[in-house]
C-alpha cells in the first residue's frame, strides 16, 4: 500500500536516482567490508583489468597555486598502480614477506558523502569521503581522512572500479608505512 502511494507521488526518474544511489552505496559498503575482513582477493576483483589506482602527493601551496596542490599521473605519487600491481600487492600480503602487515593491521573503512557526479550510462563518476582507521601491534594507531573520486563501470557482475583517485587531507603522512588499501 505504501509503495503504491510512493509511485504516484514521486517522479519515476527520482525513484530511479534513489535506487542508483542505493546501489552505489551498497557497493561501497560491500567494498569496505571486504577490506576490513581482509578479503583482499575478492576486493581486487572489484577493479577492472584496465583500472588505475592513483594517490597523488599533496603539497601545501598558496591559494593562487591550488591547481598544483596535488601531483598528477606521471609525477611522484604514493600509489600509481594498475590492476597487475594491485594483484601483486594483494599476493604479497599472503606470502608472509609483507613485514608492515605481519601481524596484519586491523582496519575500519568508513565511507560517506557518496555523490554521483556524472552518469554516462556505462560508467559513473562518484565522489566519496573516507576515514580509514588502523591499529597495529599493541598501540600503533593511524588515521587517514580524505576523498576518493572513482569511475565505476557497469558490468554483468555489477559495478567495477575503472579508476580510483585518492586525495588525502594530510600533507605529511604520520604513519610508519602506507601498506593499506583505500
Amino acid at each position: 500500500m505504501a509503495t503504491a502511494h510512493l509511485e504516484t507521488t514521486i517522479a519515476p526518474e527520482k525513484i530511479a536516482a534513489m535506487y542508483l544511489q542505493y546501489e552505489v552505496e551498497q557497493f561501497y559498503t560491500h567494498e569496505a567490508a571486504l577490506l576490513d575482513h581482509q578479503r583482499f582477493e575478492e576486493w581486487v576483483d572489484l577493479f577492472t583489468d584496465d583500472t588505475a589506482y592513483f594517490m597523488p602527493i599533496r603539497r601545501t601551496v598558496p591559494r593562487r597555486n591550488l591547481s598544483r596542490e596535488f601531483t598528477r599521473p606521471g609525477e611522484m605519487a604514493f600509489f600509481d598502480d594498475d590492476k597487475a600491481t594491485l594483484v601483486g600487492r594483494v599476493q604479497k600480503l599472503g606470502t608472509g614477506t609483507a613485514w608492515a602487515e605481519d601481524p596484519p593491521s586491523r582496519t575500519r573503512h568508513l565511507v560517506t558523502n557518496v555523490r554521483i557526479i556524472e552518469d554516462l550510462g556505462t560508467e559513473l563518476t562518484v565522489e566519496t569521503c573516507f576515514h580509514l582507521y588502523r591499529t597495529r601491534l599493541k598501540s600503533e594507531i593511524d588515521e587517514w581522512i580524505g576523498r576518493r573520486e572513482d569511475v565505476l563501470r557497469r558490468t554483468e557482475e555489477g559495478f567495477r572500479i575503472a579508476r580510483r583517485d585518492i586525495y588525502l587531507d594530510q600533507t605529511v603522512l604520520l604513519s610508519q608505512n602506507l601498506s593499506n588499501f583505500f
